[in-house]
Protein backbone atom coordinates (compact mmCIF):
# COMPACT_ATOMS: atom_id res chain seq x y z
CA UNK A 1 0.00 0.00 0.00
CA UNK A 2 1.19 3.80 -0.81
CA UNK A 3 2.70 5.96 1.87
CA UNK A 4 1.00 8.91 2.09
CA UNK A 5 4.34 10.84 0.40
CA UNK A 6 4.41 8.41 -2.70
CA UNK A 7 0.10 9.51 -3.82
CA UNK A 8 0.10 12.06 -5.99
CA UNK A 9 -2.45 13.72 -7.80
CA UNK A 10 -3.65 11.99 -10.95
CA UNK A 11 -3.32 8.43 -9.22
CA UNK A 12 -6.49 6.21 -9.76
CA UNK A 13 -7.10 2.88 -8.97
CA UNK A 14 -10.05 0.55 -9.42
CA UNK A 15 -12.05 -2.82 -8.67
CA UNK A 16 -14.60 -4.59 -10.53
CA UNK A 17 -17.76 -6.91 -9.48
CA UNK A 18 -20.64 -8.35 -10.75
CA UNK A 19 -23.89 -7.55 -8.41
CA UNK A 20 -25.44 -11.06 -7.62
CA UNK A 21 -28.61 -11.88 -6.29
CA UNK A 22 -26.85 -12.90 -3.14
CA UNK A 23 -25.20 -9.46 -2.56
CA UNK A 24 -28.26 -7.76 -2.64
CA UNK A 25 -30.03 -10.08 0.04
CA UNK A 26 -27.12 -10.22 2.53
CA UNK A 27 -26.92 -6.84 2.13
CA UNK A 28 -30.52 -6.20 2.45
CA UNK A 29 -30.10 -8.31 5.77
CA UNK A 30 -27.15 -6.64 7.26
CA UNK A 31 -28.86 -3.57 7.09
CA UNK A 32 -32.43 -4.25 7.12
CA UNK A 33 -33.41 -2.30 3.71
CA UNK A 34 -35.63 -4.56 2.66
CA UNK A 35 -37.47 -2.07 -0.03
CA UNK A 36 -39.26 -4.23 -2.51
CA UNK A 37 -37.70 -2.54 -5.11
CA UNK A 38 -34.90 -4.40 -4.45
CA UNK A 39 -36.00 -7.60 -3.17
CA UNK A 40 -39.60 -8.38 -5.06
CA UNK A 41 -39.64 -9.11 -8.63
CA UNK A 42 -43.39 -8.64 -8.78
CA UNK A 43 -43.29 -5.07 -6.40
CA UNK A 44 -40.41 -4.60 -9.01
CA UNK A 45 -42.15 -4.53 -11.87
CA UNK A 46 -44.70 -2.14 -11.23
CA UNK A 47 -42.04 0.34 -10.51
CA UNK A 48 -40.17 2.82 -13.30
CA UNK A 49 -37.48 0.62 -13.43
CA UNK A 50 -39.87 -2.79 -14.22
CA UNK A 51 -37.27 -5.24 -12.62
CA UNK A 52 -35.64 -5.13 -9.47
CA UNK A 53 -32.41 -2.19 -8.71
CA UNK A 54 -29.31 -2.99 -6.52
CA UNK A 55 -29.24 -0.67 -3.31
CA UNK A 56 -27.84 2.69 -4.58
CA UNK A 57 -25.69 2.63 -1.46
CA UNK A 58 -24.25 -1.09 -2.06
CA UNK A 59 -23.20 0.14 -4.90
CA UNK A 60 -21.43 3.28 -3.44
CA UNK A 61 -20.05 1.12 -1.13
CA UNK A 62 -17.13 -0.60 -3.52
CA UNK A 63 -15.71 3.00 -3.85
CA UNK A 64 -14.91 2.18 -0.09
CA UNK A 65 -13.28 -0.80 -0.84
CA UNK A 66 -10.69 0.91 -3.14
CA UNK A 67 -9.97 3.49 -0.90
CA UNK A 68 -9.50 1.17 2.05
CA UNK A 69 -7.31 -1.60 -0.22
CA UNK A 70 -5.85 0.26 -2.41
CA UNK A 71 -5.40 3.91 -2.64
CA UNK A 72 -4.80 5.17 -0.44
CA UNK A 73 -4.46 1.76 1.05
CA UNK A 74 -4.49 0.80 4.55
CA UNK A 75 -4.71 3.44 7.13
CA UNK A 76 -7.14 5.84 5.70
CA UNK A 77 -9.90 6.94 7.20
CA UNK A 78 -12.64 7.85 5.33
CA UNK A 79 -13.62 11.55 6.64
CA UNK A 80 -16.76 12.15 4.00
CA UNK A 81 -18.14 10.69 0.91
CA UNK A 82 -20.75 13.14 -1.69
CA UNK A 83 -22.48 10.38 -3.62
CA UNK A 84 -24.55 11.06 -6.60
CA UNK A 85 -26.95 8.57 -8.06
CA UNK A 86 -27.07 8.66 -11.37
CA UNK A 87 -28.70 5.48 -12.72
CA UNK A 88 -29.65 2.18 -11.42
CA UNK A 89 -27.84 -1.03 -11.13
CA UNK A 90 -29.25 -4.01 -11.58
CA UNK A 91 -28.95 -7.59 -10.71
CA UNK A 92 -25.98 -8.49 -13.18
CA UNK A 93 -24.61 -5.86 -13.86
CA UNK A 94 -20.49 -5.53 -13.53
CA UNK A 95 -19.49 -2.25 -12.00
CA UNK A 96 -16.41 -0.78 -11.35
CA UNK A 97 -15.60 1.30 -8.92
CA UNK A 98 -12.93 4.15 -9.46
CA UNK A 99 -11.05 6.70 -7.49
CA UNK A 100 -8.54 9.65 -8.69
CA UNK A 101 -6.35 11.81 -6.12
CA UNK A 102 -7.41 15.25 -6.94
CA UNK A 103 -5.64 17.20 -4.14
CA UNK A 104 -3.62 16.39 -1.12
CA UNK A 105 -3.24 18.50 1.92
CA UNK A 106 0.25 17.86 3.28
CA UNK A 107 -0.36 19.61 6.81
CA UNK A 108 -2.90 16.85 7.88
CA UNK A 109 -2.66 14.35 5.20
CA UNK A 110 -5.88 14.78 4.06
CA UNK A 111 -6.44 13.55 0.28
CA UNK A 112 -9.60 14.52 -2.03
CA UNK A 113 -10.77 11.89 -4.57
CA UNK A 114 -13.20 12.17 -7.30
CA UNK A 115 -15.23 8.89 -6.98
CA UNK A 116 -17.17 7.06 -9.40
CA UNK A 117 -19.27 3.84 -10.14
CA UNK A 118 -19.68 2.90 -13.44
CA UNK A 119 -21.47 -0.53 -15.22
CA UNK A 120 -20.55 -2.93 -18.20
CA UNK A 121 -21.96 -0.33 -20.70
CA UNK A 122 -19.45 2.72 -19.50
CA UNK A 123 -22.06 4.35 -18.38
CA UNK A 124 -21.76 6.51 -14.45
CA UNK A 125 -23.94 5.25 -12.27
CA UNK A 126 -22.38 6.75 -9.25
CA UNK A 127 -20.65 10.14 -9.10
CA UNK A 128 -18.76 11.84 -6.14
CA UNK A 129 -16.26 12.96 -4.50
CA UNK A 130 -14.36 11.54 -1.24
CA UNK A 131 -12.42 13.64 1.57
CA UNK A 132 -10.17 11.18 3.29
CA UNK A 133 -6.46 11.00 5.80
CA UNK A 134 -3.95 8.78 5.40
Amino acid sequence: MPNYEDIHIGDKASMTKTISESDVYQFAGITGDFNPVHVNSEYASQTVFKERIVHGILTAGFISAVLGTKLPGTDTIYLSQKVDFKAPVKFGDTITAEVEVLEKKDRKKIIRLRTIVKNQLDEIVVDGEAIVMK
